[in-house]
């Protein structure tokens, strides 16, 4: 996936975590680090496993209308706690708050180069 894709792909995530009013939105850059597994991860917030489910489902939704693109995998979707989506060059992380606090992936992969998004609501 080249540059341009990328960008389009982690617009249409926030996008679609905005839709449904995820929290705590962040873009962890890793191009710069050795041995990572992707070059983005995004990382957002739900208050409960309901709407961690409805985040995964609107950017499901939202990148597959707008760029016909869908995860290679997702994970955790049994408990919705911390469900992963795999789309290669961008990993999404959406938590449940004291499941994002316990595992602090951010403070993991500090050395990255943080953007916190904001949001209006």
């Amino acid at each position: 996936m080249n540059k341009k894709n990328t960008d389009q792909l982690i617009t249409q995530v926030i996008k679609g975590i905005e839709e449904v009013k995820g929290e705590n939105i962040t873009i962890l850059d890793l191009r710069k680090l050795e041995n990572t597994i992707s070059d983005y991860f995004i990382i957002c917030s739900g208050s409960s496993n309901t709407q961690v489910d409805a985040i995964t489902n609107s950017i499901r939704k939202t990148a597959s209308k707008a760029l016909q693109d869908k995860p290679f995998s997702v994970e955790g979707t049994a408990n919705s706690e911390w469900i992963i989506m795999d789309y290669i060059n961008l990993v999404v992380h959406v938590f449940q708050k004291h499941v994002r606090e316990h595992y602090a992936i951010e403070e993991l992969w500090g050395d990255a180069d943080i953007t916190n998004v904001p949001t209006n609501y």
